[in-house]
């Protein structure tokens, strides 16, 4: 079983940075391509970035050029680099396995961009 707990959010001005992290239990961890999904109010959860075992990345159009995502297999822990953020980035941000896995989801952390 992995356990995941995401931190790091906040509130933010617009044009602001935050970097969220993402740390899991679990010897497995490692082997899992692992993905950073947001939810906003009333609207489906997306994933956003997502970054394979072996470190490649890829991006929602939205957010390429400002968000960056990695991860430290030694430290069981997956990050979300945030910069220029936009009232529209406002959302609750999850990490999970790609394609999520339904056991995984934790409690997720809050992003607010607001001037």
């Amino acid at each position: 079983q992995v356990q995941l707990v995401e931190s790091g959010g906040d509130l933010v001005q617009p044009g602001g940075s935050l970097r969220l992290s993402c740390a899991a239990s679990g010897s497995i961890f490692k082997i899992y391509t692992m993905g950073w999904y947001r939810q906003a109010p009333e609207k489906q959860r997306e994933l956003v970035a997502a970054i394979t075992s072996g470190g490649s990345t890829n991006y929602v159009d939205s957010v390429k050029g400002r968000f960056t995502i990695s991860r430290d297999n030694a430290k069981n822990t997956v990050y979300l680099q945030m910069n220029s953020l936009k009232p529209e980035d406002t959302a609750a941000y999850y990490c999970n396995t790609m394609p999520p896995s339904r056991g995984y989801w934790g409690q997720g952390t809050q992003v607010t961009v607001s001037s």
